[in-house]
């Protein structure tokens, strides 16, 4: 690493640069193929921006900003304790850092993934897509991003703000890092949303338009391939598929009620 461009935006982005957050993730590992880092933050990007139709929340936004603006929502606050970790990392960690860290157990991949998040992302070239957050993350330390693209911002929708949810969270000790982390969401009409993300390399959405029941359910579940269970020392897959069933239906009857 040889130099810091503060501050970066699109356009500025050359082959061996990488766009720094908060670096909580980018530091902890050696990086020996960067040359450059493009500092976001002193972009100076507003955190969040609430509107009518729902909240904007900047990439550079801290989980600590994260955490005391939206604390309505239950499910926000939960996700950001996920993390497990002190008040300095929760003043420095982005939210969209760890989504472009791609961590099965990142619980800002979780909470945008549960609450239909769309991300906002920008070309060297100025131009803008959106994908869904759940359409993100591609697999373990993978996603979507291109080239010289930054992650700008992730919306979530007011409806899904709003919404009735239930949160299960598996590990193998008080301290450890997510190995399951399942959040439903209750629709109008009686429908669920059921999102399962760090038991699986990329996060999985499971939508039924009535209440479902436990056979439905499980049926849906098993369609997730065994394979796509995460083998590391947090988790047996075959444990973390098994807990996954269980909060499931924990949720399921839950909201069902």
């Amino acid at each position: 690493m040889t130099e810091v461009i503060s501050p970066a935006g699109p356009g500025m982005w050359r082959p061996g640069d990488a766009w720094l957050g908060g670096g909580t993730a980018l530091f902890g590992e050696p990086r020996p193929e960067l040359s450059r880092l493009l500092d976001l933050p002193s972009a100076g990007w507003d955190p969040l921006t609430v509107r009518d139709d729902g909240v904007e929340i900047a990439a550079t936004c801290t989980i600590a900003e994260l955490a005391a603006a939206l604390a309505g929502p239950a499910i926000v606050r939960q996700c950001c304790d996920a993390f497990l970790a002190s008040f300095k990392i929760w003043n420095v960690a982005t939210v969209g850092g760890n989504l472009c860290a791609a961590l099965p157990a990142g619980p800002m991949i979780s909470l945008g993934s549960a609450l239909d998040g769309v991300c906002t992302l920008i070309a060297a070239s100025g131009r803008e897509r959106q994908v869904p957050v759940a359409g993100f993350v591609t697999g373990a330390g993978r996603t979507v991003l291109r080239d010289g693209e930054l992650l700008r911002s992730i919306f979530l929708p007011a409806a899904a703000l709003r919404a009735r949810t239930a949160y299960r969270r598996g590990r193998l000790h008080r301290h450890g890092r997510s190995a399951v982390l399942l959040i439903g969401r209750a629709e109008p009409g009686g429908g669920l949303t059921l999102t399962v993300t760090a038991a699986t390399r990329r996060p999985r959405v499971l939508r039924f338009a009535r209440p479902p029941h436990a056979g439905e359910l499980a049926a849906a579940l098993a369609a997730i391939p065994a394979t796509e269970y995460v083998d590391d020392v947090h988790g047996h897959p075959a444990w973390r598929r098994h807990l996954t069933g269980y909060y499931a239906e924990q949720i399921r009857t839950e909201l069902g009620r």
